[in-house]
């Protein structure tokens, strides 16, 4: 089993460690899009791979995460590989009953260790723990990485916006809503 081989940890965040949600985003690569239908009241799914030369790379703009002002509706878990903090994943509790992850990253020399999925395991423990339904989140149709992990890691499609990004640099992209039930 990938994480029973592999040196990754996971803990929740508290305040000794509250430098740990300073970790820098990285670059990851835009290799394709995830198509999304709904049809007949269900979601339906294909992906597009581009070809190596089409592929490019987006880094997302850093946060300014204070662990002390979002500490009372947010959790926060890291992925560590000894003491070095290699991945962050952000929870906030919502209004409805679905724990949402609003941010989930990894280092790029920590990659394809299982940190992700460490994460998002913990993020649904901590659900489950909570009493909330399970974990949602969204992620953009042509960061088809995420996409399919996401997929592959028992999530369902429930919704996709098709506006969100108009009018700014980011316009064609979609957004795609995602859940996994407890």
């Amino acid at each position: 089993m990938e994480a029973e081989r592999s040196p990754i940890t996971v803990r929740r965040i508290g305040p000794d460690r509250a430098g740990d949600l300073r970790l820098p985003n990285e670059p990851f690569p835009l290799r394709g899009r995830l198509h999304v239908n709904y049809e007949d009241d269900a979601f339906s799914w294909a992906a597009e791979t581009w070809p190596e030369d089409r592929v490019t790379y987006q880094t997302f703009p850093e946060e300014d995460y204070d662990y002390e002002a979002m500490r009372e509706d947010h959790f926060f878990v890291g992925a560590y590989l000894g003491e070095r903090c290699v991945g962050l994943a952000i929870f906030e509790k919502p209004w409805n009953r679905w724990l949402y992850l609003s941010d989930l990253k990894v280092c790029r020399d920590a990659r394809r260790m299982g940190a992700a999925r460490r994460l998002l395991e913990e993020g649904m423990a901590i659900a489950r723990e909570e009493g909330y339904q399970g974990v949602s989140t969204i992620c953009q149709d042509n960061n088809l990485n995420a996409a399919l992990f996401y997929l592959n890691s028992g999530f369902a499609i429930g919704g996709l916006d098709t506006r969100v990004y108009d009018g700014t640099k980011q316009a064609g992209k979609s957004d795609i809503f995602l859940y996994r039930a407890l």
